[in-house]
C-alpha cells in the first residue's frame, strides 16, 4: 500500500475512534467517511431503526440532525488536533428535500473559524455530492472548563475501548 493511503487509513481509523466514544454516535452507527484538516465527512448506513415515517421509509430528522452536529465535532477537534470540552451553542439546520430510503447519508463539515471561546462550523447532509444536499447547516460550539487533551493522549486512554 502507498504510504499516503496507508497514511489517510491511520488518520481514519484514529479519528473513527473519536467519532463514536459517545454511545449516542454509537447507536446511531456514524462512521467515518473522511478526514482531512478543512473537510470531515461521517456516514449514517440506512436503518429501519432511523425511519421517522414508516409510511415512506425516509429516515428522521434527528438523525440528520446528530449527524451534522457530530460532524461539527469532529471537524473542530481536527482543526485543534486535540479534544477540549466544548457544547453545541447554535445549531441551524435547513432541510432541503427528504433524504431518499435506503440510501446512506454523509454529513459533511468544516471550521471555518477558530477562536479561544467559540468555534464555527458550516456543513452539509447529502447522498452523492454537497451540491445537491439534503439539508444545510451551519453552528456555533462554545468551549467550557476542563482539561485539552492530545489526540495521541486521547487515543491511548481509548486502548482496549470496544464501541
Amino acid at each position: 500500500m502507498p504510504e499516503v493511503e496507508s497514511n489517510q487509513a491511520d488518520k481514519v481509523r484514529k479519528w473513527q475512534q473519536i467519532t463514536v466514544i459517545s454511545p449516542y454516535s454509537r447507536e446511531l452507527g456514524l462512521r467515518l467517511h473522511e478526514v482531512e484538516p478543512d473537510w470531515c465527512v461521517i456516514k449514517v448506513l440506512p436503518d429501519e431503526r432511523m425511519v421517522g415515517n414508516p409510511a415512506s421509509g425516509v429516515v428522521h430528522g434527528g438523525v440528520i440532525t446528530a449527524l451534522l452536529d457530530s460532524c461539527y465535532g469532529l471537524a473542530i477537534y481536527v482543526k485543534l488536533n486535540n479534544l477540549r470540552p466544548m457544547a453545541t451553542l447554535d445549531l441551524r439546520i435547513d432541510y432541503l428535500k427528504p433524504a431518499t430510503p435506503g440510501r446512506e447519508i454523509l454529513g459533511g463539515a468544516v471550521c471555518y473559524k477558530l477562536g479561544h471561546e467559540l468555534a464555527f462550523v458550516r456543513g452539509a447532509a447529502y447522498h452523492d455530492s454537497p451540491d445537491d444536499p439534503i439539508a444545510t447547516s451551519s453552528g456555533i460550539f462554545m468551549f467550557t472548563d476542563g482539561p485539552v487533551i492530545p489526540l495521541e493522549a486521547a487515543l491511548t486512554m481509548l486502548e482496549g475501548f470496544k464501541p
